[in-house]
């Protein structure tokens, strides 16, 4: 059997080499429905899985494929799926299924132009709400923003280790310029990754209680077949996961779904700071923009512009924390993302009038260039 881990330096593809993130990770189980710009993702996990003893299934379309991803998982597996577009949109359902039932899964959408079909083969960062609020009813949920080939296979081993965690499905938001950009991606010796795992239960097995919180707020989670009782429903469910529809029940079990991600937010989420220390102006993005936006910085202080970036690789849960102390030292902020303005909503909430915010946004396409955002930096302060 061929190793897992595939050591050493490849010139692949952000598809790719997420595929070969979520290998290393551990993940063993996919299941799959092509779509453009995602489609290389399974191809690649089709030919991987079975050389490594995992399984990759195609199903009918992505309503079934992660209805499987579900599956897998309760069978002990750590489990993905791949998708773009309207796919992203028909697995909302399931997604809410998998928070429901505390579903530790991994979903990586890689962003195309829409809405509808809209723009197949061309970038986007234009689902960033709907993977926010894209499922019904109120919950938390986790979505990181790669911004290369290097960064997806990292970002797509977080995300596992966060699923893991806090038994959530977490989203890998990518798109279409990052998944099909090929660059030099370092994949580290095995024994380099950081791994984490779900929690597993112990003692009697008769006492077990499937949603019995632990100390950081997450039950334990055995899978279907190891001897515990596992009875796993969407509907609002006690601590041993039978149906109970009441509104004592379900306070109980909301506060348990939202806690678990709110009360750990510090473990959670990660930013990355450039040229900030001195900035007079912070530029806030994520994913391919924050690369144009940091070329922006590099520009501006060149003409004597003091900016600095915060690159936002954790997007869900939002760091409102951060934006609100930006807001206090900075003259503006400036939002650069490839939509007209989804996330930018949630700077200038956070920011609270503290400085003034203005948008760089692209219905999509294309990249937004360095050029612009300097631009705009200058017109509007």
């Amino acid at each position: 059997m061929k190793s897992a881990v595939l050591t050493g330096e490849h010139y692949i593809t952000g598809d790719i080499a997420c595929a070969e993130g979520a290998i290393a990770a551990g993940c063993r189980f996919f299941g799959g429905y092509p779509i453009t710009p995602a489609t290389e993702i399974a191809e690649h996990m089709a030919a991987r899985l079975p050389e490594i003893g995992g399984t990759y299934i195609q199903m009918e379309d992505e309503i079934a494929a992660i209805a499987t991803v579900m599956g897998g998982s309760w069978a002990g597996k750590k489990s993905m799926t791949a998708t773009s577009g309207p796919g992203f949109s028909l697995m909302a359902e399931n997604i809410g299924y998998g928070v429901c039932t505390e579903t530790p899964c991994v979903i990586v959408n890689v962003q195309r132009g829409g809405p509808s079909t809209g723009l197949p083969t061309q970038g986007a960062q234009a689902d960033m709400m709907q993977a926010r609020w894209g499922s019904h009813g109120h919950y938390e949920i986790i979505a990181l923003a790669p911004s290369s080939p290097q960064d997806m296979f990292y970002q797509t081993i977080e995300a596992f280790n966060l699923s893991e965690t806090y038994r959530v499905p977490v989203l890998v938001m990518s798109d279409e310029i990052v998944g099909h950009m090929s660059e030099r991606v370092v994949i580290p010796d095995a024994s380099k990754i950081v791994l984490r795992s779900r929690p597993k239960p112990r003692g009697r097995k008769d006492r077990f209680k499937l949603y019995e919180p632990g100390p950081n707020g997450v039950a334990p989670m055995p899978a279907a077949g190891d001897g515990y009782k596992v009875h796993v429903t969407g509907l609002t469910h006690d601590e041993r996961g039978y149906p109970e529809l009441s509104v004592e029940c379900q306070e109980q079990m909301m506060t348990r779904i939202v806690d678990k991600i709110q009360n750990n937010l510090d473990d959670i989420i990660r930013t990355e700071r450039y040229q900030l220390e001195d900035a007079d102006y912070a530029i806030i993005s994520y994913g391919v923009s924050s690369r144009t936006s940091m070329a922006a910085v590099d520009m501006a202080r060149a003409q004597g512009i003091k900016a600095g970036l915060l690159r936002l690789i954790t997007v869900w849960p939002f760091p409102e924390h951060l934006i609100r102390e930006l807001a206090e030292q900075v003259k503006g902020l400036v939002t650069v993302e490839i939509n007209l303005g989804q996330i930018h909503l949630e700077v200038q909430r956070c920011a609270g009038g503290k400085a003034p915010a203005v948008l760089v946004g692209h219905p999509g396409g294309t990249i937004i260039s360095p050029e612009r955002v300097l631009q705009t930096l200058k017109e509007a302060f």
